[in-house]
């Protein structure tokens, strides 16, 4: 059975509705939301009728049983949609009218409730075990090289509610630096909003201790490094790449950044009141811990929802 992702050009966005839609053994259909006319530059969230406004290729038919959104913008389109043979489910909270959805996934740090809402602790993902293994089959002679315990480093970057910038970089690359001279290695990935000067930061700090720091373009490390890290540093600005860390069976230290928002530090507070995450210091303290992952259970939810 296929289900449509409606969804805006985020990449966060469009993994966490792959996510669900794969874990509920369903074939994905993305649809990136795009405006016509007047609303091209003025994305008509507010209005009754989106279905007027968006562009043709998103709400083209057949349309199939369920339609997936992720974001405001994809829920509202979603929503208009959904009718006696549509199911529309939001993925996060759509900041609307909730009875307007089948079923709603919300993280419990999004604070909603409801009859047809799905509570998960952690962002929806696709960083399933099968798919962390064999990535790490894939990566392991890449990282053959680079010391145990192997610590993959995991960088956002600056959001408008988080800086992370030349500062923020030297003070975690150098603490990076210790760990390596203890005889810890380093695996080191990017996102698309760290900065080059971020980036250049690492390398000129660790690449000569030997830090392995991707470059970007294709094959993507990132599920790779997952699945082989004894331990994970990720910076805090991102539920979803805390959601993916957590989700694997290693300790997860987060690097707390200046700035502030109440969404997601309360996730991050919720995640370290949980013991699954701690503060980074500088120190591989480890701990025992299990993966901490909803997606399954969100996809069983699914699967139910559509009577399969």
């Amino acid at each position: 059975m296929e289900a449509r992702i409606i969804c805006g050009d985020l990449a966060g966005l469009r993994n966490q509705a792959l996510g669900l839609v794969e874990a509920a053994g369903l074939a994905p259909d993305v649809r990136t939301v795009s405006w016509r006319g007047l609303a091209a530059g003025f994305p008509p969230l507010g209005m009754a009728a989106p279905l007027h406004f968006v562009g043709r290729e998103v709400v083209a038919g057949p349309l199939p049983k369920v339609v997936v959104a992720c974001g405001g913008q994809g829920s509202r389109v979603a929503a208009a949609l959904r009718g006696p043979a549509v199911r529309a489910v939001a993925v996060q909270d759509p900041r609307m009218d909730l009875n307007k959805f089948d079923l709603v996934f919300a993280a419990r740090h999004d604070g909603i409730a409801g009859n047809n809402v799905f509570v998960t602790r952690t962002a929806l993902h696709r960083a399933t075990p099968a798919r962390l293994a064999g990535e790490a089959m894939v990566w392991a002679p890449a990282f053959a090289r680079v010391q145990r315990p192997l610590v993959a480093v995991l960088l956002g970057g600056s959001n408008g509610r988080y800086r992370f910038g030349v500062a923020e970089a030297r003070d975690l690359a150098g603490k990076l630096a210790a760990l390596m001279r203890q005889g810890a290695g380093v695996a080191i990935t990017p996102s698309r909003r760290t900065s080059k000067p971020v980036v250049q930061v690492f390398k000129e700090v660790l690449g000569p201790l030997g830090a392995w720091i991707w470059a970007g373009g294709n094959p993507n490390p990132y599920f790779g490094m997952l699945g082989l890290a004894d331990a994970v540093v990720v910076t805090a600005d991102s539920v979803s790449m805390v959601s993916e860390a957590v989700a694997t069976s290693v300790p997860v230290f987060l690097v707390r950044l200046p700035g502030k928002s109440a969404r997601i530090g309360a996730f991050m507070d919720m995640m370290a009141a949980d013991g699954r995450v701690r503060d980074f210091a500088g120190k591989l303290d480890m701990w025992d811990s299990a993966p901490m992952d909803d997606t399954p259970a969100a996809g069983a939810a699914l699967r139910s929802l559509l009577g399969l």
